[in-house]
């Protein structure tokens, strides 16, 4: 059995229950060219308590699948975003 995948990501969206889609950034060289491109790739991420929010980021793991797409799970968050509760809104 290998070992399974674990990624480092940022949370994009928080709007489903219990499911985020976390975005994968990575560096990649290009085949033919040589030069260092960035490339990403976003992933539906199982979060069973719904603690995670847009900004956040994530250690996520592959795991059995929860759904039809959905086969990765948090870990834990590594850095929270900054509140946004700290900006007023002016009525």
């Amino acid at each position: 059995m290998g070992k399974r995948k674990e990624f480092i990501g940022t949370v994009i969206s928080d709007k489903m229950q219990k499911t985020r889609i976390v975005k994968i950034m990575r560096l990649a060289k290009h085949p033919k060219y040589g030069r260092i491109i960035k490339k990403h790739n976003k992933f539906k991420v199982h979060d069973e308590e719904n603690t995670t929010k847009i900004g956040d980021i994530v250690r996520i793991k592959e795991t059995r699948p929860f759904s039809k797409e959905k086969c990765f799970r948090i870990l834990g968050v590594i850095k929270k975003s900054p509140k946004m509760s700290q900006i007023e809104i002016k009525e």
